[in-house]
């Protein structure tokens, strides 16, 4: 039987009577030995609740107490909020135990606690609880109930109250459930009341969720590449025009979305390493998960895909088209090779005006391809470059004007014959996810080289499109599987590493502005560009074992380390959630429970 009274049980539970406690401590937390392994919330509070054998049942992790606080009165209750992080029983009995005591004595006591535990003595038991205030105050009038942002400090002593499952659906999901489209939009289930029963679905704003950039950080085998598929199939299929780009270099994608491959209403693409012509050669150029490397469902699956002509492979090209930016570096090296000879400064010099006001002119960018006009227009200026400066006609600056027209034919003839000869090409890659109805494109490519290069191409193409047409939809998600591969640490990368790991920066510094996002997926985050890592708005964290990537989250995202520490006990498929823009409430962990991927495979590969 509840105790609560009918005005408090529209916001609060106290399961039947079982949950009767009082905040019996709140302290400053102390400062970490090591701030490398986190950080801490403000206060640390300690509830202690009268013993209940079935309310340890109920209880969980991420549960929100509320306990009023001084900011009450004039017919306004208000209550901290606090997020349960521990709880443990206490036999006092145990408690009066010393290792210095005579040993039978002790043995006695101990085995007396077993039948005491199955017992409601509440005399000599207790619950207690570890919470820590997320900063927000949920204030009551009459029947109505509100959020609001910030910490008030809670009277010592007061009963303490757990959040009930509608004020907890409504919290997380407030202003975020009805953006999402159609049923089944929901990424996972709330994990705090499952042990009562209850099964709380949980939102995120996926428009947001791509636009602000999301990370997925967990250790081998905690369900990432599970996760991930989960949200680019409820991206795909509950958003309007959504683009998706995933940089693939496990090659594992093509199988967990399969289903999304295969489905007419959303245009995709697959893009292999090298062509396949069967089932069976597609199949052996992916990774599948254990149990379905002999599932015959799993071919008619993936020749299902390559019917719809959906898959093709990468043309690798060893001379791509000049940039801009490969003008203007050209210039800098015949400047300086040519530094003491000033007509040739000049020469350069007027050069680079033209560059500067051609690209002007048409709107280009550094990263845009040089165009035939352009070509053009220096070619037909050699004579008078030679006549105005005295260029020598020996001279590499000479050499250079005069030969770019024909390299930059035998570059486009080039181009048209591997066209003709089938495959993508990277910079068609670009052109299809901005010109074409393609709303999935997968690069599941798994030379390193390669895909980083693709990274750098794509991205450079994308924002430069951006910021020439000033436009932000549709939205685009670059996804980066195995994110250390793409944005490792500055100061340890060389050479195409390093200008990736620039480019993925580039692109989630400024990608915001122009509707593109970013995913970052990794097992190690302490190995990723700092700098990228702090543009993510939303994250998902499974089990960290290692503690400097744990301590990296914390002090990342403001995340205290006691609430971390509990993702160590995560099965595959459970997560941390805490979001500055997709969620309900702001930056508050929720632990959740996703979707399993391969049972929507499953259901798919079941109607083949």
């Amino acid at each position: 039987m509840s105790g609560l009274s009918d005005r408090r049980s529209l916001f609060f539970t106290d399961f039947d009577g079982r949950f009767r406690a009082r905040l019996s401590k709140v302290e400053p937390a102390r400062a970490a030995s090591d701030e490398r392994l986190g950080t801490s919330a403000p206060y640390a509070c300690t509830v202690l609740v009268e013993y209940d054998r079935e309310l340890l049942r109920l209880l969980d992790v991420g549960m929100l107490l509320a306990v009023r606080n001084f900011k009450s009165g004039g017919g306004v209750e208000r209550y901290t909020l606090m997020e349960l992080s521990r709880f443990w029983p206490e036999h006092f009995g145990l408690m009066g135990v010393k290792e210095h005591q005579y040993f039978p004595m002790q043995f006695e006591v101990i085995e007396q606690t077993v039948q005491d535990w199955e017992t409601e003595d509440k005399a000599t038991m207790a619950i207690y609880i570890s919470a820590i205030p997320v900063n927000y105050d949920l204030v009551v009038s009459g029947e109505s109930a509100e959020y609001v942002r910030g910490f008030s400090y809670p009277v010592v002593g007061e009963q303490v109250y757990v959040l009930n499952r509608e004020m907890i659906k409504s919290m997380y999901n407030r202003g975020v459930a009805d953006k999402v489209q159609g049923e089944g939009g929901h990424v996972g289930s709330l994990k705090m009341f499952e042990s009562a029963g209850e099964e709380i679905p949980i939102y995120v704003d996926y428009e947001s969720l791509v636009r602000y950039h999301f990370g997925i950080f967990a250790f081998t085998g905690g369900g990432k590449s599970n996760l991930l598929a989960t949200l680019i199939r409820k991206i795909m299929r509950h958003t309007r025009d959504t683009k998706v780009i995933v940089f693939d270099i496990s090659c594992e994608y093509p199988f967990l979305l399969m289903d999304l491959l295969a489905d007419p209403s959303i245009p995709s693409m697959v893009v292999l390493e090298r062509m396949v012509d069967s089932p069976q050669e597609f199949s052996l150029s992916i990774v599948k998960p254990k149990r379905y490397e002999n599932d015959p469902r799993v071919l008619k699956g993936l020749g299902r895909i390559l019917s719809m002509g959906r898959v093709t492979h990468l043309v690798r090209r060893s001379v791509e088209t000049p940039t801009f930016a490969d003008i203007f570096q050209t210039l800098d090296s015949l400047a300086s090779a040519n530094a003491d000879k000033p007509n040739y400064v000049n020469a350069i010099t007027e050069i680079r005006m033209f560059t500067d006001s051609y690209m002007t002119s048409r709107g280009y960018v550094e990263e845009d391809e040089i165009d035939e006009e352009y070509v053009k227009h220096l070619d037909e200026h050699v004579d008078y470059f030679r006549s105005t400066y005295s260029i020598y006609e020996r001279s590499n600056l000479y050499g250079w004007i005069s030969s770019l027209k024909t390299i930059y034919s035998k570059i486009k003839e080039r181009s048209a014959e591997e066209e003709v000869a089938g495959g993508v090409a990277p910079k068609t890659i670009s052109e299809k996810l901005f010109e074409s109805d393609l709303r999935l494109i997968c690069l599941s490519i798994g030379d390193p080289e390669t895909i980083k290069q693709l990274t750098i191409n794509t991205v450079r193409s994308a924002l430069s499109r951006r910021k020439r047409e000033f436009s932000v939809k549709p939205y685009i998600l670059f996804v980066w599987d195995e994110a250390q591969e793409f944005a490792p640490a500055p100061d340890k990368a060389r050479g195409v590493e390093k200008t990736c790991s620039e480019e993925v920066e580039r692109l989630l510094r400024q990608g915001r502005k122009y509707g593109l996002g970013g995913c970052l997926v990794t097992q190690r985050i302490a190995h990723l560009n700092t700098s990228a890592l702090q543009q993510l708005h939303t994250y998902f964290v499974g089990t960290l074992p290692r503690p400097y990537d744990r301590g990296l989250i914390s002090n990342t995202f403001m995340v205290d380390r006691e609430i971390l520490e509990r993702t160590l006990e995560f099965t595959p498929g459970e997560w941390l959630l805490s979001s500055y823009i997709a969620t309900g409430i702001t930056n508050v962990p929720i632990f959740i429970k996703s979707e399993d991927t391969e049972q929507q495979l499953d259901k798919f590969m079941n109607t083949l």
